[in-house]
This record gives structure tokens, C-alpha cells and sequence, in this order.
């Protein structure tokens, strides 16, 4: 090709790309990319085709050829894994190859025994000028390999060369001119710390108090404050269930003016608490601490104790006011006012929120609010918070997101943002583009096996899954759903065994969950009686039902099961039971039949999902995709209860009681070929 022509090649429908680049692709550190394009030219010349990406703060970039997996329709693909925390591009770039063509050509006609003189001596130009400019050694090799296609020699068309000693195909490679690929559009991959995949939350009201022993049972004993000292206590009984976020709602002082009383009554008691989200008071707003939780210093102790049990502290940005913010008297121009002059409360018709002014991100003074809330979350981040839940973000406009969460990142790329945003798909998806780490998604209502089928295979292995991590929980503060309204313990254990299975983050509002708190409101919604939105509650960590034992042996396999660390692995199996679902999780490479190392195997879920009765199942497993050779018996161990089945075929048995286990939680190994038996 001469220098300055336009390059025949095009590459198109790269993948993954993110509204056309608009958004970068999400990966956590050791995540691969799989890179895709469509790559083709006129003719029938053969191509080169590589990945090129850059890694963070080099300047360098590393090419990894592209092989096709579908020649007939030109689609190429390669792999690269990340390693490093930050922004990755990689591009795809393609070539004429002149040699492999010449090579090919010149091979087809020596098959069907036609004279190829001239085409010897037109691949000794080629590589002759190959060699013009070439380093001294490539030089003298090119040349080397012209010389003997002049002679008559015809083993450089099928040289595969060495590392010491390079074909002529590679050499030519290595000739090629970057400036004259054809070239893909440059695409950004954000590379986030590993929590940004794998997490498992346990959320609490820091103001409810826990209480343990003979005195749990005490019911004539006064409610008191709970503190943020109080949560300290808490800590090494949430480590030991295997959580690694705590995650409270907000912690600010709470506004007295139409302040909510019990199950959101319009009007409070005298020592009634109010609502955490109506943000601020005489005391404080969004950078203080509520007076009765505690101070600062104590938000510090918090913050240090747990990360010395292995736990990060996430807290609630809730953008948002009471009428008694210290913001409405000091910048009212950063509120929506009505006609009349009085600054409107939040609604949801038919719902009123008279507790919380909303604020104006559009208004005659968007910066000064923009920046200022900006200085909110640094404020947190400068105490040690990296990880923030954030309240009802549809509610406020994608530009404010995209804007601040690259501040934070430029200021810390470690911080991890959940978006708490129940809406519609779009919008949630939108969120995940500008920059949300992670996502409550629809898991709290999805009951069948065809739901959950079609909504795990959306949010994990579909294409929104590159910009869209889930998160799965069962229950919040606001949503105690209607399967679990008055429902059995075998309920909440199912229901905890999928999601922490299905997603690689997970979470629940925790004592709630933890104790199969079941009671609702009474009022035809999905809402908790006795809510602790509203009031202070005293949980008794002794009582009965409780899922403690299933969350602490649950929450160990997560983290001694790497397959269990991500998403994209995700694969159903067939069970001709309605009731029985059954899926399987590997590592990013691939199963590993090592027995030294089992965290690397694979894990197959099977899941009862009748709380009520026995179901069983004769399973269909794709045995391919656990790694598994069908002609050899394998092992299933149930990591739950230390129960191991040995296995022949793809069609083993399950019978699943619910009142003993909600399902199996299984690793897979098979024996070596030589007979040994590695116990999984």
C-alpha cells in the first residue's frame, strides 16, 4: 500500500461500546475484556487484524491479534485483562496482510499444478521491501528469505517461524504502517477496584439499638437512641457473617417541621424521631452528624473499627432538606419556590412529603448548588467514606451525575457509588452509563423461574451488563415485597441463596432480613409495619426465625469461590421442574481441574423455589461449560451442609425440602484422567 492512501480496510460494530463511546465500558481490575468487530475489505486479500489497547498512564500500546470467529460474516475477536485501576482505551486496528495474500495465492496454485516463477519472484520483492528501513537483524533475515524464494526455496509459505527466529509472515507483520490501518473508533474502559463487582451489603438504622442474651426478651424495658458507638459493637458480629459493607442510612441531624411520625403519619409524637431523609436542622445539615447518633469523632472510630474487621462503612448522599435545613435560610435561591413564595415540599401524588424540600439542579444557581453538594461527598471522602448508597438519583438530572461522580473519581478512583433508582429501565440504565458503579434492579420482584431466568441473563451477561452492575436485594427499608409479607423462614432463605448467587453483589436490610421480619403496614402496599423509617426499634438478635446461620455460610462460599466474584459466566441448566432452578458460575479462565486450588472451581446452583413443599428434579447439565468430560464420573460438593454426591452423566437427581435447605450449593470437580482422586 503506498504511504497516503486511503486504508481498504474497515472495521465496524465494535463491541463492547457504550451508546456508540458516548460512555465508557465498566471492568474491575483482572476482568477481561472480549473485544468483537466487524472487520472486511474489497477483494479477497487476507487480513491483520489486532486489539490495541493502552493501559493506564502509558504511553505505550499493546497489540494482541484478533482472530475470526465467524469468517463468514468477518467477525474477529480477542481478549485483554485489565490489571490496573483507571481509564483503559483499546481500538481495533486492521491491515492488507501482502504476504499471507501472496502465500496463499501462490499456495493455491501450486495445488492445482500451475507454474508459480513469477509469484516467487514478486514475494522476494515484497520482502525485499520489507527490508528497506527494517532494524539491521529483520533486515538481514527478510532479506535471507528473498534470497531464497529467487532460488526456488518454497518453505518460508509454511515457515511458522521461533521466538529466536521470526517467519518471513511475521517479519512482514511487523512492517506494517499503523497509519495505514484501517481503525475502529477509540473505546474507554473505566477499571474500578474489585468491591465494584463483588460486594455483599448489610444495611442498619445506626439509632435502632441490638440487644442479645436474657435481656433481649425484656420487652418492658424503654426504647433508647442507638449510637454510631452502639454500631461499633456490631461490628465482628457483621464480619463473622461474612458481610463486607455496612451500609447506614443517613446520620445527619433530622428536621422537627412537619415531621413524620409512626407509619408515615402526617403528624409526629412528642419523642418521635422522624425520618432520617429529612436532612437537617439547627444542629446541622449534610456535614454534620444527628447530636443523639454521636459526633465526628465517633463517625471516625466507626470508620477505622470496621476496616479492621474487613468491612467498609457506606453512607447515604441524600440530596435533599427538611424544612429546617440551615440551605433554606442561607441559599433559598437553591430551592424551587411556588407562586406564592413558599418553596415546594417533595410529592409522588397521591403521596405528600411536607418533611423534605427538594432541591432546584436547574435553577438560577445550579453551580453554586452543584458544587456545594460536591464539597458534601468530599467532606465524607476526606473521613474515610469510599462508599456512598445514593437516595432516589432519577429523581435529580443525568448531567449533575455525570458531572460529579467524575469529580469524585478524578479526587479518588476507589469510590463506589449505588444507585438507589426502583424507576424504569431506561432511566436506570441511563444512570449506569453517566457513572453509577452499581444498581438496585428489579430482583425484589422477580418470583418465577422464567423471571428470574430472563431478568439474571439481562443485568449479567447482556450487552447493558458493560455499563450496568446489579446489585440483588430481597428487601429494603421501603419494600417488604409480597412474597414475603407473612412468609415462611424456607421464604427468606430461598430468596437470600438467589440472590447472593445469582449477582456478585448483593444485599439486604439487614436485621429485618436477618430475622424474617414479615409483619407489613396493613395498608395494600409493599411497606413495613412498625417501619424503621419512623421509629426506633430494638432488634433481639437472639429470637426466632433467624437466617444468621444460612447468611454466615453463604456469605464464606462467596468469598472462597472466585466463580462466585462475577457475572459474566452465568449459565442456566435445564430442570423440567418449574419449582427447580439451576444455574452454574466459573472463573473468568475457565474451570480449573487443579484440586490444590478449588476456589477456582466451578459452582452449580440448584435452587428450590416452593417454600412449602419438597421438589424434585432430574437436572440437564451443559457439561461443556463446567469443564466437566462426560465419559469420566465427577464431584458435587454442597459447600451448605458438607454433603458430597459423586456423578455420571449430565442428568443427575436433586430432592430439595425447604424446611432443611432452601437449594444446593455445589462445587464441581472431576478426578485427573489418571485416577487420582482429588477431594473437592
Amino acid at each position: 500500500m503506498s504511504p497516503g492512501a486511503p486504508p481498504r480496510v474497515v472495521v465496524a460494530e465494535v463491541s463492547p461500546r457504550i451508546d456508540g463511546g458516548r460512555h465508557p465500558v465498566k471492568r474491575v481490575e483482572g476482568e477481561p475484556v472480549v473485544v468483537g468487530a466487524t472487520v472486511f475489505a474489497d477483494g479477497h486479500d487476507v487480513l491483520h487484524v489486532v486489539l490495541s489497547h493502552r493501559p493506564p498512564g502509558s504511553s505505550r500500546w499493546v497489540d494482541v491479534p484478533m482472530i475470526p470467529v465467524n469468517p463468514g460474516l468477518d467477525r474477529w475477536e480477542a481478549t485483554f485483562v485489565p490489571v490496573d485501576q483507571g481509564t483503559h482505551p483499546y481500538k481495533v486496528l486492521g491491515w492488507i496482510d501482502g504476504f499471507a495474500t501472496w502465500a496463499h495465492g501462490t499456495s493455491r496454485k501450486l495445488e492445482a499444478g500451475q507454474a508459480v516463477d513469477s509469484e516467487l519472484l514478486a514475494g522476494a520483492a515484497l520482502l525485499e521491501a520489507d527490508a528497506e528501513g527494517a532494524p539491521r537483524r529483520d533486515a538481514a533475515l527478510l532479506k535471507e528469505a528473498a534470497a531464497r524464494l529467487r532460488s526456488g526455496d518454497l518453505s518460508d509459505l509454511t515457515d511458522p517461524g521461533s521466538d529466536d527466529r521470526p517467519s518471513a509472515a511475521t517479519l512482514h507483520r511487523r512492517r506494517l504502517r499503523r497509519a495505514d490501518a484501517g481503525s475502529g473508533p477509540v473505546v474507554e474502559v473505566v477499571v474500578e477496584r474489585e468491591r465494584a463487582l463483588f460486594s455483599t451489603w448489610y444495611e442498619l438504622f445506626p439509632r435502632s439499638t441490638f440487644v442479645t442474651g436474657p435481656t433481649a426478651a425484656d420487652e418492658s424495658a424503654p426504647l433508647r437512641h442507638g449510637t454510631l458507638r452502639g454500631v461499633a459493637e456490631q461490628l465482628d458480629r457483621i464480619a463473622e457473617m461474612g458481610f463486607d459493607v455496612l451500609y447506614l442510612p443517613p446520620v445527619h441531624p433530622i428536621g422537627t417541621s412537619f415531621r413524620k411520625g409512626p407509619e408515615n403519619a402526617e403528624t409526629a409524637g412528642r419523642g418521635d424521631p422522624g425520618s432520617p431523609w429529612a436532612i437537617g436542622s439547627s444542629a446541622g445539615g449534610h456535614t454534620s452528624v444527628h447530636p443523639e447518633l454521636g459526633t465526628l469523632e465517633d463517625l471516625h472510630h466507626l470508620v477505622e473499627a470496621a476496616a479492621a474487621t474487613g468491612v467498609e462503612i457506606a453512607l447515604d448522599l441524600a440530596f435533599q432538606c427538611s424544612p429546617d435545613h440551615p440551605w433554606v435560610t442561607e441559599h433559598p435561591e437553591w430551592f424551587a419556590h411556588r407562586p406564592d413564595g413558599t418553596i415546594q415540599y417533595a410529592e409522588n401524588p397521591p403521596k405528600r412529603y411536607q418533611d423534605i424540600y427538594p432541591l432546584d439542579f436547574s435553577g438560577s444557581a445550579w453551580r453554586e448548588l452543584w458544587e456545594a453538594l460536591l464539597e458534601v461527598a468530599e467532606f465524607w471522602m476526606d473521613r474515610g467514606i469510599r462508599i456512598f448508597r445514593v437516595d432516589n438519583p432519577h429523581t435529580k438530572p443525568f448531567a449533575f451525575w455525570e458531572w460529579f461522580i467524575a469529580q469524585l473519581r478524578r479526587r479518588d478512583p476507589e469510590v463506589v457509588l449505588l444507585s438507589e433508582a426502583f424507576s424504569r429501565p431506561a432511566i436506570m440504565a441511563e444512570l449506569a452509563k453517566v457513572g453509577f458503579t452499581q444498581s438496585y434492579t428489579y430482583f425484589t420482584w422477580r418470583t418465577t423461574k422464567a423471571e428470574l431466568t430472563d431478568y439474571a441473563r439481562e443485568v449479567t451477561t447482556g450487552p447493558g451488563a458493560d455499563a450496568s452492575r446489579p446489585n440483588f436485594w430481597p428487601n429494603t427499608p421501603d419494600i417488604l415485597a409480597w412474597h414475603l409479607q407473612g412468609a415462611s423462614r424456607a421464604m427468606f432463605a430461598l430468596r437470600h441463596l438467589l440472590a447472593a448467587t445469582l449477582s456478585a453483589s448483593y444485599g439486604v436490610y439487614g436485621p429485618a432480613f436477618e430475622l424474617c421480619e414479615n409483619v407489613p403496614a396493613g395498608n395494600g402496599k409493599e411497606e413495613y409495619g412498625r417501619s424503621e423509617k419512623y421509629e426506633l426499634r430494638r432488634w433481639e438478635l437472639d429470637a426466632d426465625p433467624s437466617l444468621r446461620d444460612q447468611l454466615t455460610r453463604v456469605n464464606r462460599v462467596r468469598h472462597e469461590c472466585l466463580a462466585l466474584h462475577t457475572n459474566r459466566t452465568l449459565r442456566f441448566h435445564h430442570a423440567p421442574n418449574d419449582q427447580v432452578l439451576a444455574y452454574s458460575k466459573t472463573t473468568h479462565d475457565g474451570p480449573d481441574p487443579d484440586p490444590a486450588r478449588p476456589a477456582r472451581n466451578p459452582v452449580l446452583v440448584v435452587v428450590n423455589l416452593d417454600d412449602r413443599e419438597v421438589q424434585r428434579a432430574t437436572l440437564e447439565l451443559d457439561l461443556a461449560s463446567l469443564g466437566i468430560d462426560p465419559s469420566r464420573p465427577f464431584h458435587a460438593l454442597d459447600l451448605l451442609t458438607g454433603r458430597r454426591f459423586a456423578w455420571e452423566g449430565a442428568h443427575p437427581f436433586v430432592e430439595l425440602d425447604p424446611e432443611r435447605q432452601p437449594g444446593h450449593l455445589l462445587r464441581i470437580s472431576q478426578p485427573p484422567a489418571d485416577g487420582t482422586d482429588p477431594r473437592p
